[in-house]
């Protein structure tokens, strides 16, 4: 009978028998290599698991888990079925974790009506109105939801406020729709948030924040010029918070910033640079006591060593990616790290074999986090299909490839992100030779209108 969420997971620690923890996470990494998968087990996930906290394993334990006990099932193994673990139960998380996110400016209780307004004013101005509605409704409302034209002579924290809620609504409306109909939107904002830095602060905590957060867009909308394609304009914004976080000497925005950066330097076709920077943004990081941020800028590097063709250093960084994931949440993780989990973490992963040519390993990668991404970050759910499909098309799978790319012609029809359309391009062009396949064919005419 699978464990229920909490109480400890009996069938799976009768299964390790006399084997010590940390004796039992090495068999499982041996088996892990007999099946090419890459986990980063050891003695503390394996409490982990006995204990009950992880109630199912990810994708990637799963496989290792059935290839060790055959003929056995997950529940027969403890764990508790997929769909109850990231099912309802998750979305009522995700509801619970929202609703904290949103609250978190207001503890007393739920949001307050003038912030509800503001955040109403945001959608809609970026949604329909230009760049100079964009800036007013987003660095100009008091806290009484009024716009108020002229900048203050000094910033105080209604400034600070609204300069951190851009940041919020750039990051929610870039996951709905992606980020060409956002990036000219956004400028202004940003050019309204440096002006109210350099025209101070009523007190050093607001300087700070407005130092945080003026970073923090310039790094959003330096996203928003990535995922379009200009990936000039993508390294000033980056350049341009990296310059803000070392002024202010905030370690988590310079690592924010290099994280990013390596990024687009992979993007770009500068793999030592993005080494290089992933470094970097590791050694800023090491003092916040974050292990998904170190996770994070390990896959980065991970990205880096593979675009330089160098499988031995990728594989160390992605071991090192795995342990850190697998140290679970902080509460020192930045708040703009909540993008990142496990659909995450199997994508960059992904990204790592196909730049090493094993576009079949690959695939499966992509296919976990399509398969786990939440459907209500419509970009990444495009994206990860993205990269299914390429990886199919390479890997030898036209048919299963045109089927993933008619899933992303679907999504695009609601997500703008020039880099997924690129993909799918290439994808396209990658499946010509198959084009008398019925599904192929069908594919590539709905690629072509489109």
């Amino acid at each position: 009978m699978a464990a229920s969420p909490h109480s400890p997971n009996t069938p799976f620690r009768r299964l390790r028998g006399r084997h010590s923890p940390a004796e039992f996470a090495a068999m499982v990494r041996r088996a892990a290599k007999e099946i090419g998968e890459t986990v980063s087990c050891d003695a503390r996930y394996i409490g982990r698991v006995e204990s009950g906290e992880i109630r199912c394993p990810n994708y990637a334990y799963e496989r290792v888990f059935l290839h060790m006990f055959p003929g056995r099932t997950l529940a027969d193994l403890g764990f508790s079925p997929r769909e109850t673990v990231r099912g309802r139960l998750a979305q009522r998380e995700q509801a619970a974790s929202l609703a904290a996110f949103a609250n978190r400016a207001h503890p007393t209780g739920a949001p307050s009506p003038s912030r509800s307004k503001e955040s109403d004013v945001l959608r809609r101005a970026f949604m329909a109105g230009g760049s100079a509605t964009v800036a007013a409704a987003t660095l100009s409302l008091t806290l009484l939801g009024e716009v108020r034209a002229p900048l203050p002579s000094r910033a105080g924290e209604a400034e600070a406020a609204a300069v951190e809620d851009a940041v919020r609504q750039i990051r929610l409306l870039d996951d709905r729709h992606g980020a060409d109909a956002l990036y000219r939107r956004a400028a202004e904002p940003l050019r309204t948030a440096y002006a109210l830095l350099d025209a101070g602060a009523t007190r050093q905590s607001t300087e700070d924040r407005l130092h945080a957060g003026a970073g923090e867009l310039a790094i959003s909308v330096g996203w928003l010029a990535h995922d379009s394609g200009r990936f000039e304009d993508a390294r000033s914004h980056y350049a341009e918070a990296l310059a803000t976080a070392r002024v202010s000497g905030d370690a988590g925005l310079e690592a924010h910033a290099f994280s990013n950066m390596a990024f687009l330097a992979r993007d770009c076709g500068r793999p030592r640079e993005s080494v290089r920077a992933a470094q970097a943004g590791r050694r800023a990081a090491r003092s916040l006591g974050s292990p998904r941020l170190l996770s994070l800028l390990a896959l980065r590097e991970a990205g880096g060593w593979a675009g330089l063709a160098d499988r031995k250093a990728c594989e160390e960084a992605l071991t090192r990616a795995h342990t850190e994931f697998s140290r679970g949440e902080a509460g020192a993780d930045p708040e703009w790290m909540s993008f990142f989990g496990e659909a995450e973490l199997e994508s960059l992963e992904s990204r790592c074999w196909a730049a090493l040519g094993e576009h079949a390993r690959a695939a499966r990668h992509a296919r976990r986090a399509a398969d786990l991404q939440d459907p209500h970050f419509a970009r990444n759910v495009a994206l990860y299909t993205a990269e299914l499909a390429d990886n199919l098309a390479h890997a030898g799978a036209p048919d299963e490839a045109a089927w993933a790319g008619g899933r992303v012609l679907e999504l695009l029809d609601e997500v703008q992100s020039t880099r997924i359309q690129s993909m799918l391009a290439a994808t396209a062009r990658t499946l010509v030779p198959h084009q008398r396949s019925p599904r192929v064919g069908a594919f590539l005419s709905r690629h072509a209108q489109a």
